[in-house]
């Protein structure tokens, strides 16, 4: 499918779905439910992750007593 410049083609479907008004609840309702969505995705990503690296909670303690700062240029 070819996209308008600017566009996702999520935003693409959206606009086909959605080309009617919707009251203020129905589209708060549909901003949850895709916030959800999304959140779960990088839930999972951040599981997968989390397993394919075998961290642990000493390796979140260990990357929070990092210091990573560095000295500015000036």
């Amino acid at each position: 499918m070819e996209t308008v410049k600017g566009l996702t083609n999520l935003q693409l479907e959206l606009l086909k779905i959605f080309s009617i008004p919707l009251k203020e609840d129905q589209l708060m309702e549909i901003k949850a439910l895709l916030s959800r969505y999304f959140a779960e995705k990088a839930s999972e990503e951040m599981d997968k992750l989390w397993d394919e690296n075998n961290w642990s909670d000493e390796t979140m303690r260990e990357w929070a007593q990092e210091h990573m700062r560095t000295k500015s240029n000036q």
